[in-house]
């Protein structure tokens, strides 16, 4: 990357190319992104080209969830309701990242270094003459599902329900087919990998959202420095024009914007490494544990996720008329074994019936599940519980795994619907 930079994130190169088209092409000023983001009412008016049924949680940093209603009329999630999840505002120099467009940028390049043999720097040519792979994944919000744990007690952050959720296709080139190409082989001493991305705190001394694994981490192996989503260039909002995508990890570990790769002994102090993002070792109650009490030691980066399932149909505002109805959703875990059981029950846990179950060819993508059966006139309680080869399965209480940053839900799914 060009060593004239403006700040510590995107080079002033960029900046300037980028500043130059406008927001890269979408019909919006900086000026008027900021408007916007004060008023936060129509999320098209935060992220450029996003599907106006889109629950905020956060108008100036343009954090969005995506209905449920939306979100099950589709197997591959359109990028138009794909969850949004930046940590920094969207505004001044980063006001090309507000738009579902992609990047108009072709001088893009990453640094790799550290300790490596040689520092090597990848542009996005080099990247798109290699050869490209695919990665069918669930793209998930390490807060997914916060809002329920406030029946014990509310984490504090966006009261995400299940809509921080998409099942999205992924193009782009292996990360060991990158570091092999330009070899930057590691020396005996790097134990981590770090990866940095081209946003940046607006705060003098703000902390970067910079991530890292460990160099014997078998996610890796999967690991793709992403062009594309969906077919077409990524997004800005999405992490636009290279991304990180680890399949199986949450949504944080899966950098955006990446123009950064660092071999190093130790993961990285980062806050958003070493404080935030981070899964307690042991259960915990309300009042014994903080969030200033996380440390490198009692905790880990919410690398994996768990085992969930989901009920896409009937939800408690559908019309159900009584008869037989379908019962229907998904299912996914981090891919490291097959899903092999989803069990539905229609009188609040009471019983359970297996659904039939429909792999997806991705271990990573989520999977389908349906059970058809007769729901007579009168309220039911449909819940819905899913287990791996492994044994793992989902919690039937899942606040059992409270934490007081409200990650990685995955207790069993509930829904109430009214039958007439």
């Amino acid at each position: 990357m060009t060593k004239e930079r403006s700040g510590k994130g995107i080079s002033r190169r960029q900046f300037n190319k980028l500043a130059g088209i406008g927001i890269m092409g979408a019909a919006v000023s900086p000026t008027a992104i900021s408007v916007a983001l004060a008023e936060g009412e129509n999320p098209a008016s935060i992220i450029a080209g996003v599907n106006e049924s889109m629950i905020i949680h956060n108008a100036k940093l343009g954090v969005m969830e995506t209905p449920l209603q939306l979100l099950r009329e589709h197997d591959i999630t359109p990028k138009e309701i794909m969850f949004i999840r930046n940590h920094f505002p969207p505004e001044g120099r980063q006001a090309w990242m507000a738009t579902t467009d992609a990047p108009a940028i072709e001088d893009w390049d990453i640094r790799v270094g550290g300790l490596v043999v040689r520092p090597r720097t990848i542009t996005l040519k080099d990247l798109k003459g290699m050869e490209q792979v695919k990665r069918v994944s669930v793209m998930q919000c390490a807060g997914n599902g916060r809002s329920y744990y406030a029946a014990k007690e509310k984490a504090p952050g966006g009261q995400w329900q299940h809509g921080g959720l998409a099942n999205v296709e992924w193009e782009g080139v292996p990360l060991k087919a990158v570091l092999e190409a330009v070899d930057v082989g590691p020396s005996d001493h790097a134990q981590w990998l770090t990866a940095n991305g081209a946003d940046e705190s607006p705060a003098a001394k703000g902390a970067d959202m910079i991530k890292s694994y460990h160099l014997t981490d078998p996610a890796l192996d999967n690991a793709i420095l992403a062009l594309k989503l969906n077919g077409e260039p990524i997004p800005a909002v999405h992490g636009g024009p290279v991304r990180l995508i680890i399949p199986g990890y949450y949504g944080n570990m899966n950098v955006k914007f990446l123009n950064e790769l660092s071999f190093e002994t130790e993961q990285s102090p980062s806050p958003f490494q070493s404080k935030a993002y981070r899964a307690v070792n042991t259960p915990v109650e309300p009042g014994t544990f903080t969030v200033k009490d996380y440390n490198l030691g009692n905790s880990k980066p919410t690398y994996g996720f768990k085992i969930m399932s989901v009920i896409f149909a009937p939800l408690a505002e559908d019309t159900v008329k009584a008869g037989p109805v379908e019962i229907s959703g998904v299912a996914w875990n981090d891919g490291n074994a097959p899903i092999t059981s989803v069990k539905v029950s229609k009188d609040g846990g009471q019983t359970w019936e297996d659904a039939e179950l429909s792999l997806s060819d991705s271990p990573w993508a989520w999977h389908h599940w349906s059970l058809k059966t007769n729901l007579p006139a009168g309220e039911h309680t449909l819940r819905v519980i899913a287990t791996d080869e492994l044994g793992r399965s989902q919690p039937l209480d899942g606040t059992a795994a409270w934490n007081p940053k409200g990650y990685q839900w995955n207790g069993v799914d509930t829904v109430t619907v009214s039958v007439s």
